[in-house]
């Protein structure tokens, strides 16, 4: 998700889409070996179409935080994942990125310093030791963790802040060496950082990258020479692209999620080796389509997650308004379909010591009706 969520314009959605997700419901899981090696910290993996977590395969629920790794509170990070664990949730997804171009005065916690064709990575009080917290808080309470790299928007430094400090576009980014040389670097720290750690579920590329109007190939390549090296790296831990699903023949409804428009190419992605499980986002109203659109953008990926023999992760979804009616059919869909493995709404939402979390109208706050049926429910049913 975009933190900053803009509608698409007509104009912008008719001239991209141009440029050119029913079977045994998948918590009915038979209990077999698991494709991993076991190692000394039980690392998640997969089962076929499903997940594993603690050597368990089964539909797991979570959600997206993208604010807890910049909290200055230990506190309120305690707080929000101890309503995590009682609630049932044991997939968080993290940022474990924040990139800036000029310091900080502050005192706002930033991760990488990217300035006059320089990084630097901050390791202190106002950097990577907040993200320490977070894992060493979600270890002691069972909860996984998906960490990503880099957004795909300017939030949080993002692309932008790369080609701000070493030049070049959004697209170029992704082929140009000295930036790309840089964006590994920072994944070693993070990887040699918290790869013994219980608590990583997987690592993912990015969030919601995009190649507007690049040949499928660019992030193709990207991703696979990525992922290659990040399993150099850690090669227990699960990989993924960290995609919102876009470029998807299976179930193309001609719309424009469905189109190569953003350079992504959905069921070819899957087919590299070293990308673990596919990932998807759904958030009709920012891509012009009806909320009835959702179902079958859900079977359509796990169509192809079937046909690819890995999982598929519903990552994001949401909705603005009357969020039980529209995400409860999702979920259901969602746990009824074979090939879907696990799904996190966006976003998750709490009271914390300086008031309640970050709301972009899709938050879900702890304790509210719509947490209950959202959350509590589905849960249980999961």
């Amino acid at each position: 998700m975009k933190v900053s969520t803009v509608l698409l314009s007509i104009a912008c959605l008719v001239a991209q889409v141009a440029a050119s997700h029913h079977g045994i419901p998948n918590h009915q899981v038979v209990r077999t070996h698991v494709r991993r090696n076991a190692t000394s910290i039980d690392v998640p993996s997969t089962q076929g179409l499903n997940f594993t977590i603690d050597g368990e395969a089964d539909y797991f629920a979570g959600t997206n935080s993208y604010w807890i790794g910049y909290l200055t509170n230990n506190a309120d990070v305690d707080l929000v994942l101890d309503h995590l664990q009682e609630s049932g949730l044991r997939i968080l997804r993290v940022w474990g990125f924040s990139d800036v171009n000029s310091k900080p005065t502050d005192g706002k916690v930033y991760f990488q310093l990217l300035q006059n064709g320089t990084a630097t990575i901050n390791t202190g009080s106002d950097g990577l030791q907040r993200l320490d917290y977070v894992v060493a808080a979600a270890e002691k309470r069972g909860i996984k963790l998906i960490i990503n790299f880099v957004n795909n928007w300017s939030d949080y430094g993002g692309i932008n802040a790369y080609t701000t400090a070493f030049g070049g576009t959004s697209t170029s980014w992704y082929t140009t060496p000295v930036i790309q040389n840089v964006y590994r670097k920072y994944i070693k720290a993070i990887i040699s950082r918290y790869s013994q750690s219980s608590a990583i579920f997987a690592w993912e590329l990015a969030n919601e990258p995009r190649c507007s109007g690049c040949n499928t190939s660019v992030i193709y390549n990207w991703a696979a020479s990525t992922s290659a090296y990040i399993k150099s790296l850690d090669s227990q831990h699960m990989v993924a692209i960290g995609d919102e699903g876009f470029g998807l023949n299976v179930g193309s409804d001609g719309s424009y999620p469905y189109t190569y428009a953003e350079g992504l190419d959905f069921e070819k992605n899957l087919e590299i080796d070293t990308i673990d499980f596919g990932t998807f986002h759904l958030y009709p109203s920012t891509w012009g389509v009806a909320n009835s659109f959702g179902n079958g953008w859900i079977t359509a990926h796990a169509k192809a997650c079937v046909a690819a023999h890995k999982p598929c992760l519903m990552e994001e979804y949401g909705v603005e308004t009357t969020k039980c009616t529209v995400e409860g059919q999702w979920q259901q869909t969602a746990l009824e379909t074979k090939g879907i493995g696990a799904d996190l709404f966006w976003q998750y939402g709490d009271k914390l010591s300086t008031g309640n979390s970050p709301d972009d109208h899709y938050t879900i706050y702890y304790g509210t009706d719509d947490y209950k049926c959202l959350i509590t429910d589905h849960v249980a049913e999961a």
